[in-house]
């Protein structure tokens, strides 16, 4: 017969602990909902356990009886056991106040803490008590900033979408260091604080902060190199630019690579006529504001798995007519002792392929050649790439 499992005084700390780390008691002190008076149920045994072995809940009871806490009431019930009589048994505790409960955790300053961050939400700040009761536990997290960064939240309510960087905000003790790494914690309660019509709601996420709120973000930026020593500009051939500038170019190249790898980019051998585009931080909705780009010979070079094929189809929306260069079945086994596995290989079908690249991604993506496999682009012999770039040379593949 297993032991009975019975509330003893010391679990009753763990018990507490849980409506602690769910924020209930410290979001009870602010706005009650009744869950105080709290009372926790113990588990303790049943009559026929106290028939069955009296001795053992006598053992139970008698820490239950020396308890002397001034933050809670024991409160008990009566069994009448047939040999012994009448018997008293724990049957729960009942913490009055979300203080006692605090005061018993040893969390009476964390809890008074809390009360002077929500005594700080008032008038202007109002509309993040909301807030405050959702996420006490992080509204302490972050008590030793907390006027930093009501500070912030007011500046950006007095000054909506105010068309600088944040490096520019002049306030006390902030510096642009303090807002980047706070973005997500602002960025919620700016959403409480400022009207409609200052949140561009496009914009979401981390990445997204500046341009929801009005701020100059970072501008995308674009590098290449032309491959061609007459297309040098003012005799650089190795630049970045915005994506902005870059739009404005309207290079006269025949061919435009793009690939992922900074280190190809930078060895990509010299071809007449064309250029390099490298390191895709970017993103691709960048190059699509360069219209001249779309009449160009588009060469994609990407890694053979999965995941680079979806890249490759997510290209084509923008530039319909690129090519793949050295993502084809003959060089993926052609570098067998280069091949590694795709963490989390894509399962999803690819309408961007042709049938040869789509032939190639079923048999990644079904295992044909061995489980999960990946022939990242910079494990591709640079003798396979000029005999490529060679091909194209000579003319039109």
């Amino acid at each position: 017969m297993s032991k009975p499992v019975w509330t003893l005084p010391a679990e009753l700390r763990a018990e507490l602990d849980k409506r602690w780390q769910r924020g209930q008691i410290l979001a009870e002190s602010l706005a009650p909902s009744g869950l105080f008076p709290l009372r926790i149920p113990l588990k303790s045994p049943s009559p026929a356990q106290l028939a069955a072995d009296f001795t053992a809940v006598q053992v139970w009871v008698e820490p239950w009886l020396a308890v002397e806490d001034k933050h809670f009431a024991v409160e008990w019930r009566s069994i009448n056991h047939r040999l012994s009589g009448r018997n008293r048994l724990p049957a729960a505790v009942v913490f009055d106040q979300p203080d006692d409960a605090a005061a018993y955790l040893k969390k009476a300053k964390e809890l008074a803490i809390f009360g002077q961050l929500a005594a700080s939400l008032v008038d202007d700040f109002a509309a993040l008590q909301p807030w405050l009761l959702k996420y006490p536990l992080r509204a302490l997290e972050h008590a030793d900033e907390w006027q930093k960064l009501l500070s912030v939240a007011g500046w950006v309510v007095e000054h909506p979408r105010p068309d600088i960087y944040l490096r520019q905000i002049s306030l006390p003790g902030v510096d642009s260091k303090f807002i980047e790494s706070r973005k997500k914690l602002l960025g919620e309660w700016l959403d409480l604080l400022l009207p409609a019509t200052a949140i561009d709601s496009t914009q979401t996420g981390v990445a997204g902060f500046e341009l929801r709120y009005g701020f100059l973000a970072k501008p995308a930026t674009i590098r290449f190199r032309l491959l061609d020593s007459r297309l040098r500009i003012a005799g650089l051939s190795d630049l970045t630019v915005t994506a902005a500038e870059f739009a404005t170019l309207n290079l006269q190249v025949k061919r435009v690579f793009v690939t992922e790898n900074d280190i190809n980019g930078l060895a990509f051998p010299n071809i007449q006529g064309s250029m390099v585009i490298f390191g895709r931080g970017y993103g691709f909705d960048a190059l699509a504001q360069a219209e001249w780009l779309k009449d160009k010979e588009i060469y994609y070079w990407g890694d053979i798995d999965t995941h680079g094929f979806a890249i490759l189809s997510q290209f084509r929306q923008y530039f319909p007519r690129t090519r793949s260069l050295l993502m084809d079945q003959a060089t993926l086994l052609a570098h067998r002792a280069s091949w590694v596995a795709e963490t989390a290989p894509g399962r999803t079908d690819l309408s961007g392929l042709t049938f040869e690249e789509s032939a190639l991604y079923d048999a990644l993506r079904d295992n044909r050649f061995g489980q999960n496999l990946r022939l990242e682009q910079e494990y591709v012999s640079f003798d396979r790439l000029q005999s490529r770039l060679e091909g194209l040379r000579r003319g039109p593949t």
